[in-house]
């Protein structure tokens, strides 16, 4: 019987959802039914609301946090492509807590890969900083970032956090000339979806950034989004196009 196909068990359960979604049960931020109680609620295996969550998650609707459970998604944040922003503000100009969480902040010798990419010698030393930043609660991205010494040399005696995040420190002590934007799409390594509480399989988007000033790269970093939690995009004019007033 078509009721009875995977296809149709499949499609029942994102639309039974979606349905309490649009109907208001279920608020932007609100947990939702656990895997366990939608398999009562609708009388279908777990591995098809799995399925179900998943695919929703993966399209925007929900949000999933491991060992916490699926949330209502809230509007997706977009942050600006062309522009060195921090999220810091950006998070706090919606009305929404921040919390920055500091994983690692230290000197070690760069490797071939990061120093070719600030234009350094391999063994060189850098600063190396890893950080959380939350947006009520929810991880929205995963700063990792390697400062050139030499151009930013007390980068390890801040206090990085809430009140204080890399990129507006960067922004007060040097005046960018400037940058280099790469976007690209990957699954999470096993640190970066344990730190963002986020499935490893989730995709999530990369936007790797190179900073220059006076000619001197200052800074390289990797800012990991889960796609599910956040977009990058921008908008600009087009050579040559006008507008009519």
């Amino acid at each position: 019987m078509i009721r009875n196909a995977p296809q149709a068990l499949y499609r029942r359960a994102k639309d039974y959802v979606q349905d309490q979604i649009r109907a208001g049960f279920w608020k932007p931020g609100d947990l939702i039914s656990s895997e366990n109680q939608l398999v009562q609620e609708l009388g279908i295996s777990r591995m098809t609301v799995n399925r179900a969550l998943r695919e929703l998650a993966e399209e925007g609707h929900l949000v999933r946090i491991s060992g916490v459970g699926t949330f209502v998604a809230e509007s997706k944040p977009q942050s600006n492509l062309l522009r060195i922003t921090n999220i810091a503000d950006e998070i706090l100009a919606r009305g929404h807590s921040y919390i920055c969480r500091v994983l690692h902040l230290g000197r070690e010798s760069a490797s071939m890969p990061v120093a070719s990419a600030l234009g350094l010698p391999t063994g060189s030393s850098v600063f190396h900083l890893i950080c959380v930043h939350s947006e009520e609660g929810v991880p929205v991205q995963l700063e990792d970032r390697y400062v050139n010494p030499e151009l930013v040399p007390e980068f390890l005696a801040q206090d990085f956090g809430e009140h204080l995040q890399p990129a507006k420190y960067l922004l007060r002590v040097i005046k960018p000339d400037e940058m280099e934007h790469i976007v690209e799409a990957c699954h999470p390594s096993y640190e970066e979806s344990k730190h963002m509480q986020i499935d490893a399989n989730e995709p999530c988007l990369v936007l790797i950034r190179r900073t220059w000033s006076r000619s001197k790269i200052v800074t390289f970093v990797r800012l990991v989004h889960p796609s599910s939690r956040y977009r990058l995009g921008s908008r600009m004019p087009v050579n040559g196009a006008h507008r009519d007033s």
